[in-house]
């Protein structure tokens, strides 16, 4: 009988292994790391911006006008004082108009002052609507220039420089205006430098709180050296008539320096001005006031001041022709003794000769 043949035992069987899943890693994309960063400040901003909405809607619903900026919060009683018409001596200017819209125009301005001090100034000016550029020229050497320029509304940028022989007299500012609807914030830089941010930095904002009321507050920075730095910050305040027919405004320093300043127009001609200033420091205290009137008639004009100090001085021009105008100016020191007159004559004249019939050619806006 045979043997059997042995039969090999069958290969066990193993259970289908499932292929596992396969988790593809996206590298996170600069783009959606920004937008999780914002999405998780969205609750933070959101409520800021909805209350800063609806403040620009209360502001609108107000409408409120924009009472100026804080450079010419004291326009109208610096225009009655004696301060900036003043002089010594005797001065002839010559201005040769050579067109009227664009204004493009130069000047010729000699001066003999006290003591022999003579002097001679040339002068060129040129403005529209958008630009305004002034410089000057004097026999010393001495070169001024000033640069004013409208980008928008309400946005106007100004470069003042002068170029002087003698060392420590030349400077240079920058400054940028900007008006909204019922404020005024203007940055100011002067002598400013890239490398070691030395020069003296202005900023100011002026925000009108009511219809006849406005609130600012300047802030100084002043680093003329590396070793030298100093900051502070100042507070002024505008009031207006209902009539605008009054001005009062207020400024303080918090080096103990402050200045009171009021306007009245008493009629169409006649206008009184009044200023107080005070020094209220512990090694220092002091104080100076002054009141001024301007008489404005149709071919001429009278100013007059006197002040705490014992100065009465006084400021008369006279246009004999729309061409040709006299001034003359005086001031008498009571306390001293000491006097000052000056004398100048003004004329003009176009490129063209002038129809008296006709109407004037209307200037342009220019941006001051």
């Amino acid at each position: 009988m045979a043997s059997p043949v042995p039969v090999a035992p069958a290969p066990p069987v193993t259970p289908m292994a499932h292929p596992e899943p396969v988790v593809v890693l996206e590298k996170p994309t600069i783009e959606k790391s920004l937008f999780n960063y914002f999405a998780s400040l969205d609750s933070i901003v959101r409520p800021v911006a909805d209350a800063c909405t609806k403040l620009q809607e209360i502001r609108r619903s107000l409408n409120l006008p924009n009472l100026g900026t804080v450079e010419k919060m004291q326009n109208e009683v610096k225009m009655v004082q004696t301060n900036n018409f003043q002089f010594e001596g005797a001065r002839a200017d010559l201005t040769k108009g050579l067109n009227v819209n664009p204004i493009f125009q130069v000047t010729h301005a000699f001066t003999l002052g006290a003591g022999g001090k003579n002097a001679y100034n040339f002068g060129a000016v040129y403005g529209d609507d958008n630009r305004f550029y002034q410089a000057g020229l004097d026999d010393a050497g001495n070169v001024t220039m000033r640069l004013n320029r409208r980008w928008l509304p309400g946005h106007i940028s100004k470069v003042q420089a002068q170029l002087a022989p003698a060392g420590g007299q030349s400077f240079v500012q920058l400054e940028h205006d900007f008006q909204g609807a019922d404020y005024s914030i203007n940055f100011k830089a002067l002598n400013p430098s890239p490398t070691n941010l030395t020069g003296i930095y202005v900023a100011n904002y002026l925000q009108t709180l009511t219809p006849r009321f406005a609130l600012g507050a300047e802030a100084v920075y002043q680093h003329p050296s590396p070793e030298i730095e100093e900051a502070s910050i100042g507070y002024m305040a505008k009031w207006l008539g209902e009539k605008k027919d009054w001005i009062a405004t207020a400024q303080w320093q918090p080096q103990g320096v402050g200045q009171v300043t009021y306007w009245q127009q008493l009629s169409d001609q006649v206008d009184v001005a009044g200023d107080l200033q005070m020094i209220l420091m512990q090694q220092r205290r002091d104080a100076q006031a002054s009141l001024s009137a301007r008489y404005s008639f149709r071919m001429s004009s009278l100013r007059a001041q006197i002040d705490s100090l014992g100065k009465l001085t006084s400021v008369y021009e006279a246009r004999l022709s729309p061409a040709f105008a006299f001034t003359f100016s005086g001031e008498l020191d009571h306390l001293s003794g000491g006097a000052k007159f000056g004398m100048g004559v003004s004329i003009e004249s176009g490129s063209e000769p002038m129809d008296p019939m006709a109407m004037p050619p209307t200037p342009p806006n220019v941006p001051m």
